[in-house]
């Protein structure tokens, strides 16, 4: 997929005064940092961006140094170059992202996907939180005929390089009104606007299919076990694509987890919510020590 990272064009994205292109680890990305304190390092899900963030950060930069990546070939970031993104891969190059940032993050927030890439970062010693937050983490895979399905379905698309934009053209507000809402959440008009520019982006489409079809989370569930540090998931009650039961199964592998169920809540509740959200990673990561400069 050719594309060239770049700083959003719209003058009204979240965030686009603290954005700024950084190359690490094979990789050319958008990142957006603000705040003073110790580091808190934001990861997105599939489809998403660093826009997800906004109604959170401005909550956290209170008190942390904030830094947020878009993926590879999400949003503003270029795809890997080479090899595929899988999850370990993904997880390597924003190891060296950090390295290159020469930031520690003391806490660590994921949501969806971007729990598991934080979760493998860690038990591979990318980095070394005093608390990682998961809202709504996608750490489990498919369950029944989906688990063979949607990751050889997703190939197909990727196969065919006119998918990506045939989808992007096809992205009307409605269609797009009708993916947040099978989410379970219900966002702002704004911020189905921002997801409506990214769904017409061809580039952010494609990064996120072959994201998906190269999603394998077996070996994370394996290796859930050997995550030592303390871990908190925040689960949404209403959440449509995560199904809130796995967190159960998630927490009972994880050796120091805590489970926080908001009801009312759907996939997106960071965005619904973001006060409430903010409310419980700051008490959790005072609990943890992790609001002190390591």
């Amino acid at each position: 997929m050719a594309m060239t990272a770049s700083l959003p064009a719209w003058p009204d994205w979240p965030g686009r005064d603290s954005s700024r292109i950084v190359e690490a680890g094979g990789v050319s990305w958008h990142v957006q940092q603000s705040g003073r304190g110790p580091d808190l390092l934001l990861v997105h899900g599939t489809g998403a961006s660093t826009h997800s963030w906004r109604g959170l950060m401005p909550y956290l930069t209170e008190r942390w140094r904030v830094t947020a990546p878009d993926l590879p070939g999400h949003g503003f970031t270029d795809p890997i170059r080479d090899g595929q993104p899988t999850l370990p891969a993904i997880a390597h190059v924003l190891t060296a992202l950090v390295e290159q940032l020469a930031i520690r993050p003391m806490v660590a927030v994921g949501h969806s996907a971007g729990a598991a890439i934080l979760a493998r970062m860690a038990i591979d010693g990318g980095i070394r939180p005093a608390l990682l937050v998961a809202i709504n983490g996608a750490f489990l895979p498919f369950r029944g005929i989906a688990m063979r399905m949607f990751p050889q379905l997703a190939r197909l698309l990727v196969a065919n390089p006119l998918v990506a934009r045939t989808l992007a053209l096809s992205s009307s507000e409605r269609t797009v009104n009708r993916m947040i809402r099978g989410s379970g959440s219900s966002i702002d008009e704004h911020g189905i606007d921002l997801y409506g520019r990214l769904f017409r982006d061809h580039h952010h489409v494609a990064g996120a299919l072959e994201m998906m079809a190269n999603w394998d989370l077996a070996p994370l569930v394996r290796d859930l076990p050997r995550l030592d540090i303390p871990t908190l998931l925040i689960v949404g009650e209403g959440d449509r694509y995560v199904d809130p039961s796995e967190s159960r199964i998630v927490a009972r592998l994880i050796r120091q987890c805590e489970r926080v169920l908001l009801p009312g809540l759907g996939h997106l509740m960071h965005e619904e919510a973001p006060a409430k959200i903010a409310d419980l990673i700051l008490d959790r990561a005072e609990a943890a020590g992790a609001d002190a400069a390591p």
